[in-house]
């Protein structure tokens, strides 16, 4: 078989190290910076390179990397698995995700044991589920943000053919796949690319130190190796689609923008295998460009998460003002009316939180509503709270109703986090395994000083490193049977069966959305179609003028219908769906 690496920091000679042996790489004449030679490996074989008579280190381009980030790299033959379930091919339009940790969906913590639970998804309605990032990091728990060897799969979940495994269990369920990847930054535990060539630069710094090099010298190079390991997802494990973490902060200031260059790709992907294959963003700066096609001067990417929907119905829930929730506090129900018909809260308005101006408009005329994610709780929004508390914690069940409400009958593309259908009561916290003891360190005081500059007490900043703070995160599959539990996930189910079934749900017309509330008293009320969606917050029950009569689709408690003067009563911290009256 063929092995090459791009190693344009090798001056005299690069050598590949195959069990046990040794061979001389020659210089790819046509291919500036690459070393290549042919040896004979069968699957699972292991591998590295060593470079000027350094150290052998693992393949930049590893697809298994058994022994952690660290060891030695494994041959994989891709074409040998053999695939049962082609994929659903479903888009995001008319889609709900959810979004799961394989670390703590299971005590286990396997890819098998996800597996093993994905009937409770199809129960529970959802299109697909989204993994969070599988690249190998550091021990054997850790949210996967610090991940290295980006075309692998972390070993301790069960490597490549346990994901191979898992995608086709999916599939033959109904089920589609997205992966989030991590483009922005890696490591630092086990990052060995700088060894080999201009992987990152100091032309840019981000807060995870020099930025991944997508502009500088090299950078060619570099922007391949990202886009191969993105559509290596796509193609090797059948992955459906991509969310690309924090896309904010990858700094590059080409003409031809390296994400406008992966969504290209993408497309021509999903075109010659005839999928439907997407790309997700994460990013902070309420700029539609991200989502608006490349022919008409966007980015090409086929959605983004909405963070702003996300605090302004947090800051409603709860009441909270710290950070940024301070913008959205001031007068939260009308920041969450501005989101459902709008998207961004900050469309060219003033952000105290950032000290100046912030975001643009959504063309809502030219725009689909699908292109963006609505959810009430995510893994940042949980897991970078001081005690990684949920939603659960601290709001009534009737409450998380409401918050379920809005999510899933909003004009967004909805967004679960593991274990919000049923209200879970455990937390999710940060946790790490970092096996590098000065790291640990260092990451664990991090921590307490970040919140310690909050007001809190550092002994009561769960330890990143113990065990226990994984242990604690870890669904507890006993909950969905027991009460309030089981009330909350039967709502769920409800309200993604009527999203299913309504397709005034799935309208991705957002200029057709109409809200109206009131500050005070604490109620929402929106118009999608025939459909009309109305919250009440307040501890105490409210009348809401929806202008007329309707049929109860779904209630979270028993509710009056509306009569002919169209006012409708609504009991205190309860939600209701209704139709038109025939």
């Amino acid at each position: 078989m063929l092995f090459e690496v791009w190693a344009p920091k090798a001056t005299e000679r690069v050598e590949l190290r195959l069990e046990g042996a040794t061979h001389l790489l020659d210089r790819n004449e046509e291919r500036d910076g690459w070393w290549v030679a042919e040896a004979e490996a069968a699957e699972g074989a292991r591998y590295g390179f060593a470079l000027d008579g350094g150290r052998v280190l693992p393949d930049p381009r590893s697809r298994r990397q058994p022994d952690g980030p660290d060891g030695l790299s494994a041959v994989v033959d891709h074409t040998a698995y053999p695939w049962r379930h082609p994929s659903p091919a479903r888009g995001l339009r008319g889609a709900v995700l959810y979004e799961l940790h394989v670390g703590t969906y299971t005590a286990e913590g396997t890819l098998e044991a996800a597996a093993a639970r994905l009937e409770h998804l199809v129960e529970l309605g959802v299109s697909h589920v989204e993994l969070m990032p599988l690249c190998p990091f550091p021990g054997r728990h850790g949210w996967g943000y610090e991940g290295v060897s980006l075309w692998a799969v972390h070993e301790p979940y069960g490597g490549p053919e346990a994901l191979k495994r898992f995608v086709d269990t999916a599939h033959g369920l109904g089920l589609g796949v997205v992966l989030d990847v991590v483009h922005n930054h890696l490591g630092p535990s086990g990052n060995h690319l700088p060894a080999f060539g201009p992987y990152f630069t100091d032309t840019h710094h981000t807060p995870w130190g020099a930025a991944v090099n997508l502009d500088a010298p090299g950078s060619d190079e570099v922007r391949a190796y990202l886009l191969g390991s993105a559509l290596a997802w796509l193609r090797d494990y059948r992955i459906d689609g991509l969310r690309l973490d924090a896309v904010h902060a990858l700094a590059d200031t080409r003409a031809l923008p390296f994400l406008e260059e992966l969504s290209a790709a993408v497309d021509e992907l999903g075109a010659a295998q005839g999928r439907e294959l997407f790309l997700i963003a994460e990013s902070d700066l309420c700029d539609p460009r991200t989502t608006r096609p490349r022919e008409a001067g966007g980015l090409g990417l086929h959605a983004q998460w909405n963070d702003d929907f996300h605090h302004a119905l947090h800051t409603a829930l709860t009441g909270e003002s710290q950070g940024y929730y301070a913008d959205f506090a001031r007068a939260p129900l009308a920041a969450l009316a501005k989101t459902l018909g709008h998207v961004f809260f900050h469309d060219g308005t003033y952000s105290a939180f950032r000290g100046r101006t912030h975001g643009r408009p959504v063309d809502r005329e030219h725009t689909p509503a699908h292109r963006f994610l609505g959810y009430a709780q995510t893994h940042d929004q949980i897991g970078n709270r001081a005690l990684g508390d949920r939603l659960s914690a601290s709001l009534s069940p009737g409450l998380l109703a409401c918050a379920a409400a809005l999510v899933l009958t909003g004009p967004f593309t909805p967004m679960l986090f593991m274990g919000e259908e049923w209200g879970a009561g455990t937390p999710w916290q940060f946790f790490t395994d970092h096996q590098d003891p000065e790291l640990a360190e260092a990451v664990r005081n991090g921590r307490r000083r970040e919140f310690a500059a909050h007001g809190w007490a550092e002994e009561d900043i769960p330890d990143p490193q113990d065990p226990a703070t994984r242990d604690r995160s870890c669904l507890d599959w006993t909950e969905p049977e027991r009460a309030p539990h089981a009330r909350l996930l039967a709502w769920h189910r409800e309200l993604i069966a009527l999203r299913a079934a309504q397709p005034d749900l799935t309208d991705p017309d957002l200029a057709a959305v109409r809200v109206a509330h009131d500050e005070g008293a604490r109620w929402l009320a929106y118009r999608r179609g025939d459909l009309r969606v109305a919250v009440n917050l307040a501890p105490e029950p409210a009348d809401i003028p929806l202008g007329g009569p309707g049929r109860v689709l779904a209630a979270w408690e028993p509710v009056e219908v509306v009569g002919d003067d169209g006012v409708l009563r609504l009991p205190p911290e309860s939600c209701v769906v209704l139709g038109d009256d025939t």
